[in-house]
């Protein structure tokens, strides 16, 4: 065991990241008590990056750094240092492949999107962190805000583990405004995390600062099964909260894995109410009016993989309609979450996923997709689930480009005159004669196949028909991504891929014949992390 001791002085620790090192046991001991203990690849002479620990919380004590399997005569804890700040700050979000404008931490790993909730004007991002090396591990809860889904601040993080190997999995927030746990202080509603203690079971937390702190419920866990991922609504006509969590039984071959609903009146106490079987993972339950229309509404359960079931729900079971129905075409998707809370006066439904793209080069790794919002359309095939990027990105709007009626010769037709890294594009396609016709984004082809009724992007695709004999096609473009959205949001594939450096610009292609783009319209954007 390798020991040094300092007295706390400053905000943040710094610790050197040497990627593929053997992982190190590290413990933060302050006044004799274990307050933190974590693995991580630490680095012997010279890092690849820096991660850091908040120590706001000791300020003034003393605090104990072991480590343990360090090899005799190691510098590595006598690199450890404390600063004002944390690493590069004067760098972060301007890095090579950080996306530009969707959310990605300042340091470390990021998966599934955890507690989404809207409270008071600002919109909390929780999410699954390793906040000490690039992967997957040490789960906790990372967090941060945002006013416009758009510009987010990267906040402590939320929820630590309770010990090493007790990690804070999955879960979702809500703002108990009828305080119906007790845990209101004076006029401030508590926003309550529900969570995965790998350790114990469903926990909750509660905070009444806005989610600055939050303080565990000491009668956790609240339920106890075999499965994690709770998420948890208020059902209206039933007064009641409801729970929907992934759940297994059984063992073996005969192993079911479903969705299970708990019901309860206070957060503290739950009922087992019913379950579903077929589903994996980060369960998601919502309901949303048909076309618009809040006279006829329907129910919305998907898991991790966003496929989803449109049907019915009483506060008590699931009664399937229609489904499952794929929602997502493409792996740069996962574990999708949306909102509690939007106020009834803006009234949608929002939806973050973790899009499951980073790159090696970066002290980072993973990132969120671009919120979008979901609707339930009547289609030729029934109702279905549509999504749509939100609004806000317009606020990221900078030079404009438009062209109406181009006749796309066989081969290809530059847009002259664009010459942002960061797009988003709209394009409404006459597919005429060709076989095939689409667009060149900085040399990535999105493609639509006449002959198979397929949009394309890299090695992805989906299905996707003219309507009156036009496509609608919209792409996003970030740094390491694409995001495609047809015909209004019916079809949605957002693609992980590395943008070459530097703009390539626009072509619009046909092979085998003509095409006519009827209209086209492209924003360049700014950088999310850029001043307004």
């Amino acid at each position: 065991m390798t020991t040094r001791e300092m007295k706390v002085t400053e905000r943040y620790l710094h610790l050197p990241v040497k990627n593929g090192a053997p992982l190190r046991r590290m413990r933060f001991l302050v006044e004799g008590s274990v307050e933190r203990e974590f693995d991580i690849e630490l680095a012997e002479g010279a890092p690849d990056f820096w991660v850091f620990s908040d120590l706001s919380a000791f300020e003034g004590k003393w605090l104990r750094v072991e480590a343990e399997g360090l090899p005799d005569g190691s510098d590595a804890l006598a690199a450890l240092r404390q600063a004002p700040s944390v690493p590069d700050a004067d760098t972060i979000y301007r890095e090579r492949y950080r996306p530009q404008f969707h959310f990605s931490p300042r340091r470390g790993w990021n998966n599934d999107p955890n507690g989404l909730v809207y409270h008071r004007g600002e919109y909390h991002l929780f999410f699954q962190h390793n906040p000490y090396g690039r992967e997957w591990g040490n789960m906790h809860w990372g967090h941060a805000v945002s006013r416009d889904l758009v510009h987010w601040e990267e906040l402590p993080v939320a929820l630590y583990p309770r010990r090493y190997g007790d990690w804070v999995y999955s879960g979702s927030a809500v703002v108990d405004t009828r305080n119906t746990a007790g845990f209101q202080r004076g006029l401030e509603d508590a926003l309550v995390a529900i969570y995965t203690s790998t350790g114990r079971g469903e926990c909750i937390a509660y905070s009444t600062d806005r989610g600055h702190s939050f303080t565990e419920y000491p009668g956790n866990p609240v339920v106890r099964h075999r499965g994690r991922d709770p998420k948890v609504i208020w059902y209206a006509p039933g007064k009641h909260w409801v729970m929907a969590v992934y759940d297994e039984q059984g063992e073996g071959d005969a192993l079911s894995k479903g969705i299970a609903f708990y019901t309860s009146p206070d957060l503290k106490v739950w009922k087992f109410a019913s379950r579903v079987e077929g589903y994996y993972e980060c369960p998601e339950l919502f309901e949303l009016p048909v076309d618009g229309n809040p006279e006829n509404t329907r129910w919305v359960l998907h898991a991790a993989d966003g496929d989803y079931t449109i049907g019915h729900f009483d506060g008590q079971r699931f009664v399937a309609e229609s489904g499952k129905h794929r929602f997502c075409h493409s792996d740069c998707f996962y574990a999708s979450q949306t909102f509690n809370n939007i106020p009834c006066e803006d009234g949608r439904r929002i939806q973050i996923a973790w899009a499951r793209a980073g790159h090696p080069e970066m002290p980072f790794n993973q990132m969120m997709g671009f919120p979008v919002e979901l609707t339930l359309r009547t289609t030729e095939e029934g109702i279905r689930l549509f999504a749509w990027p939100v609004r806000e990105i317009e606020t990221l709007y900078r030079a404009r480009h438009a062209w109406d009626h181009l006749t796309i010769p066989e081969g290809s037709l530059s847009l002259d005159g664009v010459s942002g890294e960061l797009l988003d594009l709209s394009l409404e396609l006459d597919p005429g004669s060709s076989t095939a016709a689409g667009a060149s984004v900085h040399g990535v082809p999105v493609t639509y196949d006449c002959v198979k009724r397929e949009l394309s992007c890299l090695r992805w695709s989906a299905p996707l028909s003219p309507v009156n004999g036009r496509l609608r096609i919209r792409v996003l473009v970030d740094r390491l991504s694409l995001e495609l959205y047809a015909n209004d949001g019916r079809v949605y594939l957002p693609v992980c891929a590395v943008i070459p450096e530097g703009s390539q610009g626009v072509e619009l292609f046909t092979r085998g014949g003509t095409a006519v783009a009827t209209r086209v319209e492209i924003h360049e954007l700014r950088s999310a992390w850029e001043p307004a």
